[in-house]
């Protein structure tokens, strides 16, 4: 397959959840390839000059919310703007979908159950018995493949995903590149859909 979008992003992030199923459909409809690449930004953002929610300036905080919303009313995508378990630590929730793609051959498997249940659900996916409950519900052998998310193998992928987003400049969630152009952010999917229509 020729078109192939490399997406990196974490379940933490809503404006990943809000663009997920629309990059999904794109994909589909131009027949292109995902690479689904769950990162942590806790390591991308101290070197590309970006800072975690808490730490944002209040003026900038208040004004995400609005964002937030203006977006689940044009897109009609339900979403928790203040969720009850945000900010929450994501490793292993991206190792678990990383870990659910090895065991499935399924790329992005368990990506929208994680959205969903830290978006939608308000549950904690940094709870690792809510992490087994999740990938359970989707058909997975939750206890096992939690603990192949923890294995040596699954966590050098993540943090070698990590460090390919930060040797490819990536610095928000989500980033999409194709073609080694980049694209940051759901609100830029007009553009990586009309690349891809190229």
């Amino acid at each position: 397959m020729s078109k192939i979008v490399d997406y990196y992003f974490t379940p933490a992030s809503p404006w990943s959840y809000l663009g997920h199923r629309r990059l999904e459909a794109m994909a589909q409809q131009h027949g292109a390839e995902i690479r689904y690449k769950p990162v942590d930004y806790g390591k991308i953002f101290p070197v590309s000059g970006g800072l975690p929610l808490g730490k944002r300036a209040p003026q900038r905080q208040a004004y995400r919310l609005f964002e937030l919303e203006r977006w689940r009313k044009a897109l009609e995508v339900p979403i928790t703007v203040k969720p009850k378990f945000h900010p929450v630590a994501s490793d292993l929730a991206s190792q678990l979908i990383l870990a659910a793609e090895q065991q499935s051959g399924k790329p992005g498997a368990l990506a929208l159950p994680m959205f969903r249940a830290c978006w939608v659900e308000d549950r904690d996916i940094a709870d690792p018995a809510t992490l087994a409950a999740i990938a359970g519900e989707q058909g997975f052998d939750g206890a096992a493949l939690l603990t192949l998310a923890r294995s040596p193998e699954i966590v050098s992928r993540y943090e070698q995903l990590t460090a390919e987003a930060i040797e490819r400049q990536v610095f928000g969630a989500p980033f999409y590149i194709y073609k080694g152009e980049p694209f940051w952010g759901q609100d830029r999917l007009d553009f990586l859909d009309r690349a891809l229509a190229e």
